[in-house]
């Protein structure tokens, strides 16, 4: 993969005689020319050969051998430039490329110069940031001395974005408008407005990271959605506002919220049930929740090493509203690489709904089970407790699933698109149903112990980039129960 060549062209017209540095993941390699023609043959290679950093030093410099110079010889970066600000902060950058004065030789500061760009592009204030690294000039400068130049391009004032977006058996065109970098240290105010087959939304936020530390950041939102749920012949209507603090803690990321929503609930058609029709009319919901996640997985598309762990606790009804409950969550997952380049995928979800006050739980609030997302060869959501074909959700359950990614039969277009698919065997299964509180564990286990709904099958999975995975799959739904569908 090419990640950057960095220009040189122009520094070459100031020198006599200058070495070339191609840097590349795990080899150092040095090539020498003595003009500008030979610059343009070395930045060739470069791409060519798939190096990712070009630099030139100056004869000046008196590199004893190449070989040694860039690993041994002592350097010290005495000035960090940054060209082509506008309204951005300087104070926000000085964190974000600070390292790069702690860099003790040529490999070290390439390296962390590399790193403190990518710092930069993270922020998603520039369109483009070059490294330029060259010796110390002036009265100051050490015989070992280099200047570090980072030259950026800010992003414009206003954006606009068209794009469709595809997930959970259903399509949206989205459509937004961007102020980044709105008061100068990465700030960004959005509007978005979605438009989809079963959900139409259009929203506010407010994006704040905290210098230095992008991960932690705080952002305010203020949106109204409205959704169609035809499994439960449900519409619903929320408007709301919320606000998000996002942060890292050893190797947890977590997330703080706090969200407030006018709820309105209808019925989708004239045939909905009685118990859904009893759902209908307006809530209020205050709830307050808290999210903690560990993600080591390569991937999270088509990961073949690492786990994940989420955790999520809702609590409602303390902060004002009328709707009150307990609500807790999981998810866990476990992929490791096998022989001939396949991958063992194993994944267990699960979740208690338990409300306070002796007021029952929303239809809004409760699980949902079934569906290629869940439980594979049922319909969507279509696994639990309904009435009269409307399925009303459940307040436990649990979904578990076994899968085995292979590569394609005699490996076709392997090293280009053939390596976009992959074969794919599962076994799912999982069991969704509402407990009685007043019962124990033990009781609770034994329910969610019954009537298991499972399935297997084989299929071919697609991955579209790095965002989301088409499947084709024959599916053999074991265990259904009636009103199943």
């Amino acid at each position: 993969m090419l990640l950057s060549v960095w220009p040189l062209r122009h520094k070459l017209s100031q020198c006599n005689w200058c070495l070339g540095l191609v840097y590349r993941e795990k080899n150092v390699h040095f090539t020498h020319f003595v003009n500008e023609m030979n610059a343009g043959c070395v930045k060739r290679s470069a791409i060519k050969c798939k190096f990712f950093l070009v630099i030139t030093v100056r004869k000046s410099c008196n590199w004893a051998k190449p070989e040694e110079s860039a690993e041994v010889k002592t350097v010290v970066v005495q000035h960090v430039n940054i060209q082509g600000l506008g309204r951005t902060k300087e104070d926000l950058l000085g964190y974000e490329i600070s390292d790069v004065f702690h860099a003790k030789n040529l490999i070290d500061v390439m390296k962390k110069a590399h790193v403190a760009r990518q710092r930069l592009l993270r922020l998603g204030i520039f369109k483009d940031v070059e490294v330029l690294i060259d010796t110390s000039e002036g009265a100051d400068a050490l015989p070992n001395g280099l200047d570090v130049t980072f030259e950026v391009t800010e992003v414009k004032r206003l954006t606009g974005s068209y794009n469709t977006m595809v997930g959970n058996n259903e399509g949206s065109m989205v459509l937004g408008l961007k102020l980044p970098n709105m008061f100068g240290r990465a700030e960004k105010l959005t509007f978005q407005f979605s438009y989809g087959t079963k959900e139409t939304s259009y929203g506010l936020s407010f994006f704040k990271p905290q210098p230095g530390h992008f991960e932690r950041n705080l952002t305010l939102n203020m949106y109204k959605v409205t959704g169609q749920f035809p499994w439960s012949s449900l519409k619903e209507t929320d408007r709301g506002m919320s606000a998000e603090l996002n942060f890292p803690l050893g190797m947890t990321n977590h997330t703080l919220k706090w969200e407030g929503v006018w709820r309105e609930l209808g019925c989708l058609a004239r045939s909905a049930s009685f118990a859904v029709r009893e759902e209908s009319g307006h809530s209020l919901k205050s709830a307050l929740s808290h999210t903690v996640s560990i993600d080591s997985r390569n991937s999270a598309i088509f990961p073949s090493r690492g786990a994940l762990l989420r955790i999520n606790q809702e609590l409602a009804g303390y902060t004002g509203g009328d709707a009150s409950f307990l609500k807790e969550d999981f998810e866990l997952q476990l992929n490791r690489r096998l022989f001939w380049d396949s991958v063992l995928s194993a994944s267990l979800w699960g979740g208690m709904l338990y409300p306070i006050g002796g007021q029952p739980t929303c239809i809004a609030d409760r699980f949902y089970l079934g569906g290629p997302t869940s439980v594979r060869g049922f319909g969507m959501y279509s696994i639990g407790p309904q009435s009269e074909g409307d399925y009303l959700g459940g307040e436990a359950y649990w979904a578990g699933g076994l899968h085995l990614y292979t590569p394609l039969p005699f490996r076709p277009g392997k090293g280009g698109f053939g390596d976009l698919f992959r074969t794919h065997f599962f076994l799912n299964a999982g069991n969704l149903c509402n407990l009685n509180y007043g019962e124990g564990p033990r009781a609770h286990l034994q329910k969610l112990a019954e009537c298991i709904r499972w399935s297997y099958g084989a299929g071919i999975v697609l991955r579209l980039g790095n965002i989301a995975r088409l499947e084709l799959n024959y599916c053999v739904p074991m265990g259904v129960q009636s009103g199943d569908r």
